[in-house]
C-alpha cells in the first residue's frame, strides 16, 4: 500500500508496480497489509494504523528495494 506521493511514481504507476509483482494495493491498512510505503504528505491515519499493527513502513528507497528483490529491506 502506498500513501502520499512518490517522486518516481504516479499513484497508478506505484499500484501497477505492486500488482505486476503479485501484490495488492488496497485503499486501507489492515492486519493483512504486507507493508506501507510513505511518500510526501502521507495519510496520517494510515501511518498510525500501520504502526499500531506492527506493519513495516518504507520510504521510497525501501520501496525500490522491495520491488527489486521481493523482500523488505534490512
Amino acid at each position: 500500500m502506498v500513501t502520499g506521493s512518490l517522486d518516481g511514481y504516479s499513484r497508478d504507476g506505484a499500484e501497477e508496480a505492486i500488482k505486476s509483482r503479485g501484490g495488492k494495493s488496497p485503499g486501507s491498512v489492515s492486519a493483512k497489509t504486507f507493508a506501507v510505503v510513505l511518500g510526501e504528505s502521507p495519510g496520517a491515519s494510515k501511518v498510525t494504523k500501520a504502526e499500531q499493527l506492527g506493519i513495516p513502513v518504507l520510504d521510497e528507497a525501501g520501496f525500490e528495494i522491495l520491488l527489486a528483490t521481493g523482500e523488505l529491506p534490512a
